[in-house]
């Protein structure tokens, strides 16, 4: 019996000798485990917050050409990959531009109109943004703006892009030039047709109404469903008209700014979009989002069942919010149908979420389109533009995106 401690022969004694036993290592392996799982854990966050800072940092693009992916940085816009999405819209060398004549500034650079020239001889009227101004090299933004229209302006209700230029300075856009152009100006010069007019152009009606806001909602639609984007100041200052009321979407300044994924240079450019025009959400909470889209497509409605006058006339911009927020909305234009007034206030409900999307706006519009009155539209009230400008809140002199 007393052999048993030493030889440890009953099972209490061999689990105390296998702990007498075990007992130095694990002395030494589980704090070793315990320090090595710490470690571990502190450099995963460390990589963690590290890769966070580099994207804030980046201001990374992403943009899709067809099915090649490319990535846009400020340090990368030179790169093979950026180039080779490019290539197929430089402008080709049989192509001449000619007559050039300034025509206005814009945000990146002056902008011309010329005539495109081919090799065939025909040639057809464009608009030439120029996105370099002083320096001496083309910057990040302004290929990333190239990028940008290559990759979105493929519908027939957004502003074509027919070349652009990279390979040799000055950095350009070539646009399609749409005639008359700016719809709000469009609209503005049907004030004074006379009322015998024999330019069909000029009969404007409220089925015209309907059929320039399809066309409107359809291009708005492309750009939410296929590229995510948010336009940010639809308006009919935004629009380009051409033959037999063509319309397009354009002035996609804010949407590229929200691309770009940068939040300074999108709250700064956002800001700059007139308050009359934004919808309750952006006005009191900097919201951003589609639906927005639909409330300012209603202000776009107002302007043209009035022939471009300002919203909310009788109202300082700085106070549309409060009256909003106290169920006030605008009255039903003179030449305006039930059913398209219908749809503005549908467009106008307080609730983002109340709001239709684009894709049941043109169908309303469809439904409806039997609805409209085709007497054309008369405003005898000249359009004095500096009156214009302060009551629909804008400056006097603006830059075109």
């Amino acid at each position: 019996m007393s052999a048993a401690p030493h030889g440890c022969s009953n099972n209490t004694y061999h689990s105390m000798c296998t702990e007498e036993a075990s007992g130095p290592l694990a002395v030494i392996i589980i704090p070793c485990l315990l320090t090595l799982s710490t470690v571990l854990v502190v450099v995963l966050i460390f990589c963690s917050l590290h890769k966070s800072k580099q994207r804030r940092q980046s201001n990374l693009v992403n943009f899709t050409n067809g099915q090649q992916s490319v990535s846009l940085t400020a340090s990368s816009v030179s790169t093979p990959k950026v180039q080779a999405a490019l290539s197929p819209w430089e402008i080709p060398e049989e192509c001449v531009l000619e007559g050039l004549e300034f025509w206005q500034t814009g945000r990146l650079g002056p902008i011309c109109k010329g005539l495109l020239k081919r090799s065939d001889g025909a040639s057809c009227a464009v608009v030439v943004k120029s996105l370099q101004d002083e320096s001496n090299q083309p910057e990040g933004k302004e290929l990333e703006w190239v990028l940008f229209h290559a990759t979105v302006c493929k519908h027939e209700n957004v502003v074509q892009l027919l070349y652009c230029q990279t390979k040799c300075l000055p950095v350009c856009l070539v646009l399609e030039a749409y005639s008359p152009g700016n719809l709000l100006h469009f609209l503005w010069s049907l004030r004074n047709r006379g009322s015998n007019s024999e330019d069909p152009f000029l009969n404007f009606s409220e089925r015209s109404v309907y059929l320039v806001a399809k066309q409107v909602a359809a291009g708005l639609d492309y750009l939410m469903s296929e590229h995510r984007l948010v336009h940010g100041d639809v308006a009919a200052r935004n629009i380009l008209i051409g033959p037999g009321l063509s319309a397009r979407v354009s002035g996609l300044g804010v949407a590229f700014e929200g691309r770009r994924m940068d939040p300074a240079a999108f709250r700064q450019r956002a800001a700059e979009v007139p308050l009359k025009w934004q919808a309750p959400e952006r006005l009191a909470m900097q919201l951003s989002i589609d639906r927005g889209d639909v409330w300012s497509f209603g202000i776009l409605l107002y302007e043209l069942l009035t022939l471009g006058s300002p919203p909310y006339p009788e109202l300082d911009p700085l106070s549309v919010l409060p009256k909003l927020q106290g169920s006030y909305r605008m009255k039903r234009p003179v030449s305006c149908g039930g059913p398209l007034y219908d749809l503005m206030k549908y467009c106008w409900m307080w609730c983002f979420k109340d709001r239709p999307p684009f894709s049941a706006v043109i169908k309303l519009l469809d439904s409806s389109l039997h609805l409209a009155a085709t007497k054309d539209i008369c405003v005898f009230e000249v359009i004095d533009i500096p009156e214009y400008n302060r009551k629909a809140g804008l400056p006097n002199t603006t830059k075109t995106d």
